[in-house]
């Protein structure tokens, strides 16, 4: 009878199947072996163990065939260096012929590596934050200057205790435009601009481009610093263009990664060099944006700038003069508030047509002034396009028309007092000849009066007057049509009493109606000049006019002539109320008048002080409220 062999399981104790579960479900990386180290099985948890880890499990069963079993009932641990330098940790526990292996890694040589990796990130974000607040610092910079200043904090926190030097140059030209060094430079090593080869090479900057004895190569790199022993640079190359480079030197017993320095040295001089680009366009802009503006605000024109909104937004300073209003008191404003309300309605279509991109040439228009007044001004305008075409704004340039107009017009009011004076002549020439009949019949009745025995003096009195008042009616007729003669511009020598005194005859009339009383102080002794005198007695005349003009009645007139040195000078003063301060020094402006509308033109005084200058000679004023104003005229003596 054939007899059979059982494993005999005792009572209560757990299936295989239930040791396998419990092997597959350890944490810990395990492997079950015989006793000359042949691995049986290994459980899910070291198969993670040598994946997360990079390493195959026959790695760790190959290093089992090399290591020698514990004895029963004990254990060892053993190492097993791996390729990439990992130091793995097996221990070996035997039972009977079995042997378990656990597995983990030797955490001491991990903490240290750890701490390695750890400053190296630490170090890299270090260096990312330095070149993050860098960014920042020369995105917010307003010029060149600010941003080297920004530069250099940014590299002496990356880099402690290096010597550094960063230069600037125009990329058209390679001329030193910033330059700022931390440490002691040697004397001339700025310049010219030296650059590492292989710095070059890496930031690809083309070698056309760099100006001819500005810039060189070289395959090393120049020691700028005293007591430096060890050098990197990086060009600051933006677009192709070199803008500068940053040299940074090891004084003697520094310890430094030189290779590392100089990866992060290129990093940084890649950012700064489109700061430093950036930097120069702004200041480019900036300086063409100032330079129009100036243009603008200086420009010999009346330069006027609205908006869509039909806003005013540019008011250069001839506006402003011709006006009288500040930049502050009309950018914003509407245009149409800014010109007479008659002219609105015909500004409008000219406004609406410039805004559809029409040019308007010659509008004329009247603006207002700030006391109220308004002038005269001729406007061509032009849009202004953005870069789709459509119309942004309107400029408007012109010149002041106001004197033009009031010449046309004093050009026609002289055209008629030429034909007024035309006329003159003739009626005078009529005047003449029955004058002079009057004359001469009273003189022989005056004559023939006095030889009659027994004739009434009376009469003789009345003829006498009439024949007086013939010649001064025959000799005022002369004298104004000598006045109203052209003069022809050659001078001839007159005696200025004799002048001043003509002046006053022609005033006759105007004295007589303002009620007011000349007074003559002449002095005997002034020396004839060389004058035109038909010019010198329109001088008088207006004078005399004004001074009468400027009194009530009752007032006086004094006229006074002296000699005072190689001039002649001629004083007409009177006792009116004065000339304002504020209009002092614009009374011989050309149509400047204070007098009320039809009294006056504002041209005499200006035309006055153009015939004593012609002469050689100065006019003068002065005045105060109240106490009259007094105008002297100078004029040079014919002393032989």
């Amino acid at each position: 009878m054939k007899s059979e062999v059982r494993a005999v399981r005792p009572p209560g104790t757990p299936a295989p199947d239930a040791f396998q579960a419990f092997f597959d479900a350890l944490d810990e990386p395990a492997a079950l072996c015989d006793a000359a180290l042949r691995v049986a099985a290994v459980n899910p948890a070291l198969r993670r163990f040598c994946a997360e880890r990079g390493i195959a499990v026959e790695v760790v069963e190959q290093a089992l065939t090399d290591a020698t079993a514990p004895e029963d009932g004990h254990s060892h641990e053993m190492d097993v260096v791996l390729q990439d330098g990992t130091s793995l940790v097996l221990t070996l526990s035997r039972k009977a012929d079995t042997v378990a292996v656990r597995a983990r890694v030797d955490t001491e040589v991990i903490s240290g590596r750890l701490v390695v990796a750890e400053r190296a990130l630490l170090e890299q974000a270090r260096t990312e934050g330095v070149l993050l607040d860098l960014g920042r610092s020369v995105a917010e910079v307003g010029g060149e200057e600010e941003l080297v200043a920004a530069v250099a904090r940014g590299v002496k926190e990356l880099f402690p205790g290096r010597s550094f030097c960063i230069r600037i140059v125009d990329a058209r030209t390679g001329g030193l435009t910033s330059l700022y060094a931390e440490g002691r430079l040697k004397e001339g090593a700025h310049e010219p601009l030296v650059l590492f080869q292989r710095s070059v090479e890496k930031t690809n900057l083309p070698l056309s481009s760099l100006p001819r004895g500005r810039v060189s190569i070289s395959e090393e790199v120049p020691l700028l610093f005293h007591g430096s022993t060890r050098a990197v640079s990086a060009p600051l190359v933006a677009s192709g263009q070199l803008f500068g480079a940053i040299n940074m030197e090891y004084p003697d017993g520094l310890d430094a990664d030189v290779a590392h320095d100089e990866r992060v040295l290129l990093q940084l001089a890649s950012q700064v060099a489109v700061a430093v680009k950036n930097a120069k366009l702004i200041d480019e802009l900036t300086f063409v944006r100032k330079y129009l503006e100036e243009l603008l605000e200086k420009a010999n024109a009346l330069i006027l700038v609205v908006n869509r909104d039909k806003q005013v937004v540019v008011f250069n300073q001839a506006l402003s003069a011709l006006t009288g209003l500040s930049k502050d008191q009309v950018l914003g404003r509407d245009l149409s508030s800014l010109v007479a309300s008659s002219e609105q309605l015909r500004l409008a279509p000219v406004l609406a047509a410039a805004m559809r991109g029409e040019s308007v040439n010659n509008f004329e228009t009247r603006l207002l002034t700030r006391d109220g007044g308004e002038v005269r001004v001729s406007f061509a305008t032009s849009s202004m396009l953005t870069q789709p075409g459509e119309v942004e704004g309107v400029i408007a340039i012109g010149q002041d028309v106001t004197v033009v107009k009031e010449l046309e017009k004093r050009i026609i009011h002289a055209e008629k007092l030429a034909s007024i004076g035309q006329l003159a002549a003739s009626v005078v020439h009529e005047i003449n000849n029955p004058m002079t009949a009057v004359a001469t019949y009273a003189d022989a009745l005056l004559q023939r009066s006095r030889m009659t025995p027994g004739a009434n003096p009376a009469d003789q009195e009345k003829l006498r007057k009439i024949l007086e008042s013939s010649h001064r009616i025959l000799r005022f007729t002369r004298d104004l049509v000598s006045y109203a003669r052209p003069a022809q511009d050659r001078p001839e020598q007159v005696a200025l009493n004799a002048v001043v005194d003509m002046a006053v005859g022609f005033c006759e009339h105007v004295v007589s109606q303002a009620r007011v009383t000349v007074h003559r102080e002449y002095a005997g002794d002034v020396p004839p000049l060389a004058a035109v005198r038909a010019n010198l007695v329109q001088v008088f005349v207006n004078l005399i006019t004004n001074a009468c003009h400027a009194m009530a009645p009752g007032g006086e007139v004094h006229l006074s002539t002296a000699q005072e040195g190689q001039e002649a000078v001629v004083r007409v003063r009177d006792t009116g109320t004065g000339i304002e301060p504020r209009n002092l020094s614009r009374i011989f402006e050309p149509f400047f008048t204070t007098k009320p509308e039809g009294r006056g033109t504002g041209l005499g005084l200006s035309i006055c002080q153009g015939i004593v200058e012609n002469h050689g000679g100065r006019l003068t004023v002065e005045s105060a409220l109240g106490q009259g104003t007094t105008f002297t005229v100078r004029l040079p003596l014919a002393l032989g």
